[in-house]
């Protein structure tokens, strides 16, 4: 069963240290290929969008935030290293890992975005939209970080 924007996730790292909920803004997952989620996760960041006023850790403790950019900030489990979430610093926004959730294969695979940022060894088979950098800037109305 697909999810819906509005509905609860609960989520972990891999140790199971840092533990969240949220709500979801959209139920879709989205693939970003910009440079430094490549290098943040070793891969492109696969991610769902949350209400960023929802996100909530049992222990903050536990998280460690990176200032990755003008715009955003980057969470990670301080015993693990697990990626958790991208946050916009003004608090409009914020996405997290998809793969932390049970059963990540419920979200629709929506978006690509950074497409002409990708490397040219590796493909996703299936995905509705695909956004450039400067056309999902442009759509959102803010850089990326």
């Amino acid at each position: 069963m697909a999810m819906a924007a509005g509905e609860r996730i609960d989520g972990r790292c891999l140790c199971g240290t840092a533990t969240f909920r949220a709500t979801l803004a959209d139920g879709t997952m989205s693939a970003c290929h910009c440079e430094i989620c490549r290098r943040w996760t070793s891969g492109p960041f696969l991610s769902v969008s949350v209400r960023a006023d929802s996100l909530a850790f049992d222990d903050e403790a536990t998280v460690g935030v990176y200032v990755s950019s003008r715009e955003a900030e980057r969470g990670f489990c301080r015993t693990c290293g697990s990626t958790l979430f991208w946050r916009a610093l003004d608090g409009s926004s914020a996405d997290v890992s998809a793969q932390l959730v049970e059963d990540p294969g419920r979200f629709d695979f929506a978006t690509e975005i950074y497409v002409d940022k990708k490397p040219a060894n590796y493909a996703f088979a299936h995905v509705g939209r695909r956004m450039t950098g400067a056309e999902w800037r442009a759509a959102k109305g803010a850089a990326h970080g």
